[in-house]
């Protein structure tokens, strides 16, 4: 059923088994934060079926909640980090004598374990290959599409922890869609990604990311399957103390699914208050 995945599980252990010096593990909270945004979504009623809440949303003011977390370890030779991230934004409104109607604008949830090895350097910054699994999913279904589900691999080569970029990768993706229980699939992608970070003064520092996925085969014709999908965020983050941050922030994601020549698209701006820290746990 997954050429890559069983493999990446395999790789993912291997810095448990590995005999490295002076191993260092951590507990990073990237961010825990509360932002309040405008949403304005493109063809909407397109995507009104489609399990990726970001394109099936309505236009509308929100509040989301966001939790980023990497228990990580980290030696000379390599690093392995295991992330937990948790995205969810809803709005009700009860418009005067009509039932109440609610919009889901975020809802995530993502675990995964990665392992890079530290081959090259370039730019003070590690480069090498990487393997990823990962499992994807939703608090709830939204509106009449069924839950999304998700298991994913990735491999490839990845520079990560410069002082500039944080993460920048090009990477095979095989994906097994279980949304649709009648309906399994896999999917097979290329990805490209990036996490940079760039201080303009003391205090003051403008973040981005950036992901964009190129689907190239299918097992089956789902419909809400996306051709491709690209997201964007940019921050200009302000520290109000060591571990909180003010952020005001805009977003794009834009897609295309199989079953429709309209294209979908969220564009938010925000602001957000975000909490951030590391701890030493050796």
């Amino acid at each position: 059923m997954h050429k890559l995945l069983p493999a990446v599980i395999l790789l993912a252990a291997l810095p448990v088994l590995a005999e490295e010096t002076d191993p260092k593990w951590t507990f990073d909270v990237k961010e825990l934060s509360l932002s309040y945004s405008n949403t304005t979504v493109g063809n909407s009623r397109e995507y009104k079926d489609s399990p990726v809440s970001a394109y099936s949303a309505d236009s509308q003011y929100n509040i989301v909640g966001k939790l980023d977390a990497f228990l990580n370890r980290s030696s000379d030779a390599s690093l392995w980090q295991n992330n937990l991230m948790l995205n969810y934004g809803k709005l009700k409104i009860k418009p005067a004598g009509e039932e109440a109607e609610s919009s889901e604008s975020a809802d995530k949830i993502w675990l995964s374990t990665d392992y890079n090895r530290k081959v090259w350097q370039y730019w003070d910054t590690d480069i090498g290959p990487f393997v990823q699994a990962a499992f994807q999913t939703e608090f709830t279904a939204n509106q009449d599409s069924p839950r999304y589900k998700v298991l994913s691999a990735r491999e490839g080569l990845k520079m990560f922890e410069g002082k500039y970029i944080k993460e920048l990768y090009g990477a095979l993706v095989e994906e097994y869609d279980f949304t649709y229980s009648h309906n399994k699939n896999t999917k097979f992608a290329w990805e490209v990604g990036l996490k940079a970070e760039y201080p303009i003064r003391e205090g003051v520092k403008l973040t981005g990311t950036a992901r964009y996925t190129d689907y190239f085969h299918y097992s089956k014709y789902v419909p809400t399957d996306l051709r491709y999908d690209l997201d964007l965020t940019a921050k200009m983050e302000v520290s109000l103390t060591d571990t909180l941050a003010f952020a005001p922030y805009v977003s794009y994601r834009r897609g295309q699914a199989r079953g429709t020549d309209k294209v979908g698209s969220n564009f938010m701006v925000g602001l957000q208050l975000k909490y951030a820290d590391l701890f030493n746990l050796n």
